[in-house]
């Protein structure tokens, strides 16, 4: 199979035709289920519609030969039984919960391809040697509750219940109610802590520009990059408008301005790929004849070098408490977030840019700003984390959009991935 497929455009050109037309209908299908008459896709966790949702895909599973299960917290599996009952697990797979209005690739693509591909295995060259796995996880967004990573956290071990026994939605509902009314719940179902799992492969949209700008089908992760993020309050003095003196003022929006000047043209200079973003300013007293007194304002700094990250941080405070003092302001700050990087696995990028180059599809190695359940995975198995490209680079809105084509060629190198890793390259220990 691995050979024919690669050099048989003719073959290649219709198993894209193939997948395209079945990518566009699933997705569809899956975006049906949402609150009706908003735009966009809003399916939160345990709600109406991420139930009915995940009994679709259940149902949808069982139709295409795969044995359908959940776990306690909700994630919905799709199994194909491998020869060597022993060998870990491959699973595939991404979330089925939205954003509040937001589109219909974002994980979604990721479930769709990975049971495309796991039912044209199966129909193709039959049993596996390794079990694969189709994954429907529970919920990645964090968009109801103030948790995210719910569903592959709760496989890694990072989350449990102990830690959501609190929380509650925007309405007041309980997590654990609104869990235990979907018939979810602690032993309501197999645990659901993996052991069992050696690989996990993600595809996504980019849910960014990058792909899109330099005509690549194929971004290859090599790193989700680390999260820090600060919240600085500088503080000055409200005074009249007209009456005082431009050299008297304590200006604290003024001095805010000068700090968001300097970390954009810091991280401009720093290049790629840095980012570091201003995301929320609230000015006090924030009327138009005085002076603001006040100004507090979010950071947000991501890099996939963890060094990089935390020396840039340093780097942030250093200025930021320099240009206060030469202003006569106070500054304090608190650093609310602090999230390593993720490297991907090498060995699952090697294979993926070998596929890419005997295929002849055009790709780049990448690094992901985003946040994705495949740092989770990382933590206990090899994972790789594959995009496609996003029209304009829109994500979390109902103009979100990814060409069919260009989602198809992700299942075909999906297919051949899982390929060698299930069928061909197998080795019992």
């Amino acid at each position: 199979m691995e050979q024919m497929l690669l050099t048989d455009s003719v073959r290649r050109e219709r198993l894209l035709n193939e997948f395209q037309m079945d990518i566009s209908n699933l997705l569809d299908w899956l975006a049906t289920y949402t609150i009706e008459k908003q735009p966009g896709i809003t399916r939160l966790l345990y709600s109406k519609e991420w139930f009915n949702a995940q009994k679709a895909l259940e149902a949808r599973m069982e139709e295409r030969g795969l044995t359908p299960s959940f776990d306690e917290v909700g994630n919905l599996f799709g199994t194909i039984q491998g020869g060597h009952s022993d060998l870990p697990s491959i699973l595939v797979g991404s979330h089925i919960d939205t954003v509040a209005q937001g589109g219909k690739y974002d994980g979604a693509y990721g479930i769709v391809a990975g049971l495309i591909a796991v039912d044209y295995l199966q129909r193709t060259y039959g049993q596996p040697k390794c079990t694969l796995e189709v994954v429907s996880l529970c919920e990645e967004e964090g968009s109801r509750f103030p948790i995210a990573y719910w569903g592959s956290g709760s496989i890694a071990g990072e989350r449990n219940f102990q830690q959501i026994k609190s929380l509650r939605d925007r309405e007041g509902i309980l997590f654990v109610d609104a869990m235990h009314d979907c018939g979810f719940g602690e032993c309501s179902a197999r645990e659901a802590v993996r052991k069992d799992i050696g690989t996990f492969v993600e595809l996504h949209i980019e849910q960014g520009g990058v792909l899109e700008e330099e005509g690549l089908s194929i971004g290859i992760v090599e790193a989700i990059a680390g999260q820090i993020r600060l919240k600085f309050e500088i503080i000055g003095e409200p005074n009249h408008a007209g009456t005082t003196p431009m050299y008297m003022r304590r200006d604290a929006l003024e001095g805010a301005s000068a700090m968001i000047r300097w970390l954009r043209d810091a991280a401009v200079q720093k290049g790629p790929p840095l980012v570091a973003t201003v995301g929320s300013l609230d000015v006090s007293p924030n009327v138009s004849n005085v002076v603001p007194g006040q100004a507090i304002f979010t950071v947000d700094i991501r890099h996939s070098d963890e060094v990089a990250l935390e020396q840039f941080r340093s780097e942030v405070i250093t200025q930021f408490t320099s240009i206060a003092a030469q202003r006569g302001l106070g500054i304090q700050y608190v650093d609310w977030f602090n999230e390593k990087p993720v490297p991907m696995d090498e060995n699952l990028n090697r294979q993926l840019v070998q596929i890419c180059d005997e295929m002849d599809i055009k790709y780049r190695q990448m690094v992901s700003g985003a946040g994705h359940d495949a740092q989770m995975f990382k933590l206990v198995c090899p994972t790789a984390l594959v995009f496609v490209p996003s029209q304009g680079g829109i994500s979390h809105s109902p103009e979100e959009y990814s060409d069919a084509r260009e989602l198809a060629v992700g299942v075909l190198l999906l297919v051949q991935l899982l390929y060698k890793l299930g069928y061909a390259e197998v080795e019992k220990t």
